[in-house]
């Protein structure tokens, strides 16, 4: 990833936050057939490994779990809040007309090796934590203990797990750092009034 000083990320604890708050993931790594990517949501241990160790599932048919080696090469690519940013709010453009449109967002690139395990305790252990994660905040959450143990137990033959030891952590928050107090601002206003108010808050303007 591009990653110029002013849009670089490096505090841990952001990453990790950041990456907690993520729903689905883009998984990528080097496979028998080249490039092979799939979508999916992860768990962060953030105490295993330099930078912490991310834990998720594919389907069993997917090659990119299939024909593998452990310790292969992968990223994880987060993705955040973004948003295209027209030069019409730069009070720059007023000043000399010498603007260009861009997009303002926020990625986070996790590196590492993957390893994969298809143990049923671990699985299990894997999607209980899922889905204890995306259903906790409901009113009545659903737990998988609510379905037949045969049933999960069969659903579970179908997948297979993996480990993504992270060995490099990239955090890109691209947020108009490099304009002008004014232009930021007029960023922060113009994203406002379109009701992008999560794009926003993330832009740094100048308050006096």
């Amino acid at each position: 990833m591009y990653l110029p000083s002013h849009f670089k990320q490096s505090d841990l604890a952001v990453l990790h936050e950041f990456i907690r708050g993520s729903g689905l993931v883009t998984l990528v790594s080097l496979g028998a057939d080249g490039l092979i990517a799939s979508h999916v949501p992860m768990l962060l241990d953030a105490e295993t490994g330099p930078y912490g160790t991310l834990i998720g599932h594919l389907a069993k048919p997917n090659p990119q779990g299939r024909g593998v080696a452990d310790g292969v090469e992968a990223l994880a690519i987060f993705h955040g809040p973004d948003a295209y940013v027209t030069p019409n709010w730069y009070a720059t453009k007023r000043e000399h007309g010498k603007v260009v449109p861009t997009w303002n967002y926020v990625a986070v690139h996790a590196h590492g090796t993957i390893e994969f395990f298809d143990d049923s305790d671990q699985l299990l252990d894997v999607v209980t934590r899922l889905t204890n994660r995306h259903e906790g905040s409901r009113a009545a959450p659903w737990a998988v203990s609510d379905a037949p143990p045969d049933f999960i137990k069969a659903h579970l033959k179908g997948i297979i797990g993996f480990r993504l030891t992270i060995t490099k952590l990239d955090g890109k928050w691209k947020m108009s750092q490099n304009r002008p107090a004014a232009d930021r601002t007029g960023v922060a206003e113009g994203l406002r009034a379109e009701g992008r108010e999560d794009v926003a808050a993330l832009v740094p303007e100048d308050r006096g």
